[in-house]
């Protein structure tokens, strides 16, 4: 399958396999995928359980191959990677060649759900600017699991805990600077109303108490801090079998620009409108900084908009430039992204070039 231009349509009956592709190609950049299922999941059913994924990718230093793969002799959560045919120690490789945002019909109600899920969707934006940033994340996250078994012993060694709060601090903070840098510049694509065209320009804040700390203190002081803070929180954090404090509590929210209320106070269709609006900045702003804007899986994107929204969604992914995979169950859905578009027909897994 090679799409011959950026904007790629995928359309077919309920059940045809659309997202199955999407959710291949969101295994080719660093994470768990469009779904964040186990890899053991992720065969066919009834299949003999293993599976794999390439792609070859064109680069502006040449063409460049990528392949995951999984077999039960992983474990769940873990895969292989190679690039051009070397294996790879961890999957954060991928970053390096492809960046990747996606939303599917799940992330509709991403305002109203839980703060953990707003939190990895912001993650996604902010490591399409920070290739080192999910490393950062997923290492704080073992750390921090580490350190809250190690609470629950009777008698539990306190230098080996310190050791842990001091490299929790150094990626925590790292975290926090990179969220806070990613969330100035797509505050500001966000808020440009003239930019949005059809969808809802918004005002985007970020809250935490560390990415609070380390935008009025040095790194280094804000390391000791946060440190500190663990330190005094160990009977706290025993008591509840949880680090009750850091970068894994931050959220942020969204306000619709134009009728200045809360998104979760906004109907499903304004939701939906200002999510959609929300990656289309997260996009100009990765442009402008990256000078490309990352790969966009865009699952049922256009079955609940209206016409002029089709048609501004298609406008704006072109004038980006970026590669958009979009699903739908209809073709006539994708009719106003004219000859922009490839358009392949999905029947029981199989694909077909319209």
């Amino acid at each position: 399958m090679e799409p011959k231009q950026a904007l790629i349509c995928l359309y077919g009956l309920n059940g045809a396999g659309k997202t199955n592709i999407l959710e291949a190609i969101s295994l080719l950049v660093p994470g768990r995928g469009l779904r964040a299922q186990p890899f053991s999941v992720l065969a066919r059913l009834n299949g003999a359980g293993p599976w794999a994924v390439a792609a070859e990718i064109d680069m502006p230093t040449g063409d460049v191959k990528l392949g995951t793969s999984y077999d039960q002799s992983l474990g769940e959560n873990s895969r292989k990677v190679s690039i051009d045919g070397q294996l790879q120690k961890s999957s954060g490789t991928l970053s390096t060649y492809l960046k990747m945002l996606w939303l599917t019909p799940a992330l509709d109600r991403l305002f109203m759900g839980s703060g953990s899920e707003r939190r990895r969707f912001f993650d996604r934006m902010v490591s399409s600017f920070n290739e080192a940033h999910a490393g950062h994340v997923s290492t704080f996250e073992k750390l921090m699991r580490e350190r809250n078994a190690l609470l629950q012993d009777y008698a539990p060694d306190r230098a080996w805990l310190s050791t842990l709060e001091t490299q929790m601090a150094e990626q925590a903070i790292a975290i926090a600077v990179a969220r806070n840098e990613a969330a100035t510049v797509l505050a500001r694509h966000f808020a440009s109303g003239a930019a949005q065209g059809p969808f809802p320009w918004g005002v985007l804040q970020l809250h935490g108490e560390i990415e609070d700390l380390v935008a009025h203190k040095p790194a280094v002081q804000a390391e000791d801090e946060y440190a500190m803070i663990l330190h005094d929180s160990r009977g706290a954090d025993r008591a509840q079998n949880r680090t009750l404090k850091g970068p894994h509590r931050t959220d942020f929210s969204v306000q619709h620009g134009p009728k200045s209320t809360p998104a979760e106070l906004c109907s499903t269709g304004e939701q939906k409108a200002l999510l959609i609006g929300l990656v289309l900045a997260q996009a100009r702003a990765a442009k402008e900084i990256l000078g490309a804007s990352p790969m966009l899986l865009l699952d049922e994107v256009a079955a609940h908009l209206d016409g002029e929204r089709r048609r501004g969604l298609f406008a704006a992914l072109d004038e980006l430039g970026t590669q958009a995979w979009m699903t739908g169950t209809d073709e006539n859905l994708f009719e106003a992204a004219g000859n922009h578009a490839s358009r392949f027909e999905v029947i029981d897994g199989n694909v077909r070039l319209k």
